[in-house]
């Protein structure tokens, strides 16, 4: 089955840096789990709002708009019985895709799944993405913040 972006996901990649909006673009087609753009460029009022909540740990998001213009971040939810869900399962389909659709491209991603490392240097499949995940928490024990929808411009 090949999925493709709603018009509320296009909507929300309106100010996403090109290369990043291709990416996404492309992972949409590859992807066997379908998705949602939920996130793409912030503001700094939804920004703080999110820190607040604890939704997100920076007021330096990538999701704001950047010096060249752009934001440089997407939140990609997995899209399931019509509705967007945060489950990690679901997850590591629409990141392999992702992977694949960056290396396609040649576009650097960085993944919040395992920030320490480029989406693009990790396993290609959702089973090794998985593990990648739990390596990641295993590396850097303790509170730090994984999140598995988000992806970013490296560079």
């Amino acid at each position: 089955m090949t999925f493709a972006l709603s018009a509320r996901s296009r909507a929300e990649l309106k100010g996403v840096h090109p290369d990043l909006v291709a990416v996404v673009g492309r992972a949409i087609v590859l992807t066997v789990q379908d998705f949602t753009v939920h996130d793409g460029v912030r503001t700094l009022a939804q920004q703080k709002a999110l820190v607040r909540t604890g939704a997100s740990k920076t007021l330096n998001s990538r999701h704001l708009i950047r010096p060249d213009g752009f934001g440089h971040a997407v939140d990609l939810v997995p899209w399931i019985g019509g509705r967007p869900r945060w489950d990690w399962k679901p997850i590591y389909p629409i990141a392999a895709a992702m992977r694949r659709a960056a290396v396609e491209r040649g576009v650097r991603i960085r993944w919040g799944g395992v920030w320490d490392r480029l989406l693009n240097d990790l396993p290609e499949t959702a089973a090794g993405l998985e593990a990648a995940v739990r390596a990641y928490c295993t590396r850097h024990p303790g509170p730090d913040f994984i999140d598995g929808p988000h992806f970013e411009l490296v560079g």
